[in-house]
């Protein structure tokens, strides 16, 4: 178990830049920013609220910020500014400005901007800003489809800086892909997608570990080879453990947040979906070698029950994303924490009122073409959205309750979606009788 952060550990705690506080009209105190989900205001009547985040600048040590609130209010003890210190420590409003830089001078430079953002974000106690970087560092991840949704997130994932970005895909660069999937050019015209985005994303951040193979996902054992991951090629030494979630309950949302179809929308392979079936075995597989499972394809159309029975199996965390017409989003999943996508699509369709006659299916409520149509928005909000739940995943910033899907409409941009519901015992992937 890692061991407790106390404020007495920091050299010069300081309360975060990102989250400076002010004080309100009626003398309570807001820190953390104006941003829901992370500001907190505080009632001050004394005043001596407001003397301690104002000591809490970086340049005093624990025992001195407690000197400094009792010098201007002599009659506080001691232990309330302590601790007042402790719970703002507790709430992730507090850093070390003394805090040493735990990588390269190349490569705090090339995270300068996004480690201030993960800090920003971070309502954990750290000892350092950059401990969830470093989790990034370490992380292996196996992305499935590099189209649209999966390029997008790809560029994002070796820009972050993710340690070994796996990249598998079967096509070649067709000319009515450049419309969305800006990781080729003309010059790629016929050349196998991995080939060309694995050139593409080492030559973005030589500092990560792109690798790729040219395979496609056509029945089950494939992906649970995948998820095993290269027989030769083990974790390094002192490699993460396998990620677990910050939250612990959630569900699932299905393709369009609207009457119509139940499965999650369509990601960025483009071609037509092939029948196949959904079966999977049932005995556990041995834990992956990744950390996180990336899946940013479309076909074969049973290809997300099939991730989720494998990654239930090998008790591997995964993420995916898509579009279907306008409706972007995105689904966060790990085994174990909250609903799997089975139950989150099954909730979904319980909880719609298609107003389907006797007989008919589910599907008759939401067009199918034999390619999906998206543009460059759509592919590139879908793969930011994925990217953004992989990289949560993988640090705990934010910290999110697996078994949901969110995202966005763009018919209605002040209608966001948020979809949840709780595990299903009687769920045939991870109920009790699965």
């Amino acid at each position: 178990m890692a061991e407790a952060v106390t404020v007495e550990a920091f050299g010069r705690p300081r309360i975060k830049p990102e989250h400076r506080a002010y004080r309100t009209v009626d003398g309570n105190v807001r820190v953390g920013s104006v941003i829901h989900g992370i500001g907190a205001e505080i009632a001050d009547p004394q005043g001596w609220v407001w003397t301690l985040v104002e000591a809490m600048d970086g340049s005093r040590g624990p025992s001195e910020v407690v000197a400094e609130v009792l010098r201007t209010h002599p009659d506080l003890p001691g232990e309330d500014a302590r601790q007042a210190m402790a719970d703002l420590l507790a709430a992730g409003f507090v850093d070390d400005a003394r805090a040493s830089v735990p990588v390269p001078p190349r490569e705090e430079d090339r995270y300068s901007r996004g480690v201030p953002l993960l800090r920003w974000m971070d309502l954990a106690p750290r000892t350092s800003p950059w401990d969830a970087q470093l989790r990034l560092r370490k992380a292996r991840v196996l992305l499935i489809g590099v189209g649209g949704t999966g390029g997008h997130a790809a560029q994002a994932l070796v820009a972050s800086g993710v340690g070994h970005v796996h990249c598998v895909d079967p096509d070649v660069v067709e000319l009515s892909n450049l419309n969305r999937q800006p990781l080729y050019r003309e010059s790629d015209l016929g050349r196998p997608k991995v080939e060309a985005a694995v050139a593409t994303l080492r030559a973005l951040n030589s500092d990560v570990t792109v690798t790729g193979e040219r395979r496609e996902v056509a029945r089950p054992e494939d992906l649970a080879e995948l998820v095993a991951g290269p027989r030769q090629a083990g974790r390094p030494p002192g490699g993460p453990p396998p990620v677990r979630a910050a939250g612990r309950d959630a569900e699932h949302r299905t393709s369009d947040g609207r009457p119509g179809h139940a499965d999650p929308p369509s990601g960025t392979a483009d071609g037509p979906g092939r029948a196949v079936s959904s079966s999977m075995p049932a005995p556990a597989l041995p834990p992956s070698r990744y950390d996180l499972l990336v899946l940013a394809a479309d076909r074969p159309d049973a290809i997300r029950r099939w991730t989720n029975r494998v990654c239930l199996a090998a008790g591997l965390p995964w993420v995916d994303a898509g579009y279907r017409g306008p409706l972007v989003t995105a689904g966060v999943y790990v085994p174990g924490q909250g609903a799997c996508w089975e139950c989150l699509r099954d909730g979904e369709i319980a909880r719609r009122d298609l107003r389907l006659g006797p007989g008919q299916d589910p599907e008759v409520a939401s067009p199918r073409m034999p390619w999906n149509p998206a543009s460059a928005v759509t592919a590139g909000l879908s793969g930011a959205l994925l990217a953004h739940a992989a990289l949560a995943l993988l640090t705990g910033v934010p910290a999110m309750e697996p078994g949901f899907r969110f995202g966005v409409n763009l018919m209605l941009p002040g209608d966001p979606v948020h979809q949840r519901t709780p595990r299903h015992p009687d769920c045939p992937a991870c109920g009790e009788r699965a």
